[in-house]
């Protein structure tokens, strides 16, 4: 379970395209100081960063665009804690499978996996998902173009798949990565288990 929120530094979302308000507003709400992040120099002020859902390819060109990625690159390889979901799950995997000529991600959790591997907007959808790290009840899910993870590495955990066996959540140390997005369905375990690490990580 999170400690204190007051306890929590400040901490970020990347705030390049996606769902940024959603996560700002469950990181305030769990009483986390928490910011958009656009630039280097916000980047710096922040002990923790959250990449939201979105358009991975898009992320990623915006984020060199601002000149973000390469220091995101280095706080990650520090052990700044990050969680990804869905686009930003992939900007966190090392080996994505079937990126667009010239997208990069900026790796970290060891990890491959596919850009939408469920299909399109029209073939979203939810799904209840048992994760004993998390405890009860099951996890409700909700998958909008999501990517999968397709292979994990020596160094990533397993944390929820799906009954066929694809992996939809990972972690690794600081690093924490959802194919689905908690921050619209109420679900919050995922954000406390992230602020859990920026207190530790402090």
């Amino acid at each position: 379970m999170a400690g204190s929120p007051g306890s929590v530094a400040q901490v970020g979302v990347l705030a390049l395209q996606g769902d940024v308000r959603e996560h700002l507003a469950v990181l305030r709400g769990l009483g986390a100081e928490a910011i958009p992040v656009r630039r280097p120099e916000e980047l710096a002020t922040v002990s923790g960063l959250v990449i939201p859902g979105g358009e991975s390819s898009v992320i990623d060109k915006l984020s060199r665009l601002f000149g973000i990625a390469e220091p995101l690159r280095a706080r990650i390889a520090a052990g700044m804690p990050v969680y990804g979901t869905c686009a930003g799950l992939i900007m966190l995997a090392d080996t994505v499978l079937d990126s667009i000529t010239g997208q990069q991600s900026l790796g970290g959790l060891d990890v491959a996996v596919r850009r939408n591997a469920f299909g399109n907007q029209n073939d979203s959808f939810e799904t209840d998902l048992d994760i004993p790290e998390l405890g009860e009840p099951a996890v409700h899910a909700v998958f909008i173009r999501a990517p999968v993870v397709e292979s994990v590495g020596p160094r990533a955990s397993v944390l929820a798949s799906l009954p066929d066996g694809r992996v939809v959540a990972v972690e690794q140390d600081n690093l924490l990565g959802t194919s689905f997005h908690p921050e619209v369905t109420g679900e919050h375990r995922f954000h406390e288990r992230f602020l859990d690490r920026v207190r530790a990580a402090a």
